[in-house]
C-alpha cells in the first residue's frame, strides 16, 4: 500500500495524484513483485469498482498481475454490475488523469473475467478472512481503500504489511492504522530506497 510520510493513504477526499510524482521504474517493478506473489488479490467494494474500471483497460506494468489473479471482494451491501463508473471515486479519475499526461493507452480490453467472476464475500471480516486463510494457496493480498485496510488491520489478522513510503507530507487525509485498538509490534523485513524518493518497507507482525 502507498503511503505518505506523515501516515495517510489518501487525501481527505480520495485524492491520490501525489503517489504518482515519486513512482518510477525501479518502484513500480517493486510493487509488480509483491503483488504477483498473491494467489487472491482482496479489497472493499469502492476500490474493486476503482480497479474494475481501471485495470483491464491499462497497459502499465501492473496491469497483468492485476488483471490475471483472482478477486475477491468484501461488501455487506453487495456490488453494482462490473463497470459500472457511478460506483467509483476520486482514486480513478487521479489515475486516468496520470495515465492521460504520460500519453499511456486507456482503452477497454478483453481482461475483466476476473473481476466479473471475483468472489463476494458479505460476512464477517474476521471470518471471512481466517476461512480465506485456512484455504491452500498462495498469499492473499490486500488493496486500499482506507476503510477497508482500517477495518483488516483492526481484526489484527495481517500477517505482513509492505508499504511503499512516498516523500509527501499531506497533513490531511485517511490514515492507515486509525482503527487500531491495541499495539502492534513489528519486525523489519526489508527497506529498499528507490531514486524517485519512496521507500519500501517490509514489515511482519508479531503474533503473541
Amino acid at each position: 500500500m502507498s503511503i505518505s510520510a506523515d501516515g495517510f493513504v489518501c487525501g481527505p477526499k480520495g485524492e491520490i495524484d501525489w503517489i504518482f510524482a515519486s513512482m518510477n521504474a525501479e518502484a513500480a517493478n517493486w510493487v509488480v513483485e509483491v503483488i504477483s506473489r498473491a494467489g487472491l488479490h482482496i479489497m472493499g467494494s469502492r476500490t474493486f469498482h476503482d480497479m474494475a474500471s481501471y485495470w483491464p483497460a491499462s497497459n502499465e506494468v501492473f496491469a497483468r498481475p492485476m488483471n490475471e489473479i483472482p478477486k475477491a471482494v468484501f461488501t455487506r451491501k453487495g456490488i453494482a454490475a462490473v463497470g459500472d463508473r457511478s460506483q467509483t471515486t476520486t482514486a480513478l479519475k487521479d489515475a486516468g488523469q496520470m495515465m492521460k499526461e504520460k500519453g499511456l493507452a486507456f482503452s477497454e480490453t478483453a481482461a475483466m473475467e476476473s473481476w466479473t467472476n471475483a468472489q463476494v464475500l458479505t460476512g464477517d471480516l474476521s471470518a471471512e478472512i481466517i476461512q480465506l486463510k485456512q484455504q491452500p494457496g498462495k498469499d492473499i493480498l490486500a488493496h486500499g481503500g482506507a476503510s477497508f485496510c482500517q477495518s483488516l488491520v483492526a481484526t489484527g489478522l495481517v500477517d505482513e504489511y509492505h508499504l511503499l513510503v512516498h516523500p509527501v507530507v499531506l497533513g490531511k487525509g485517511l490514515p492507515l492504522f486509525s482503527a487500531v485498538k491495541e499495539r502492534i509490534a513489528l519486525e523489519l523485513m526489508e527497506v529498499k530506497a528507490f531514486p524517485g524518493g519512496a521507500v519500501a518497507h517490509s514489515y511482519q507482525a508479531k503474533k503473541g
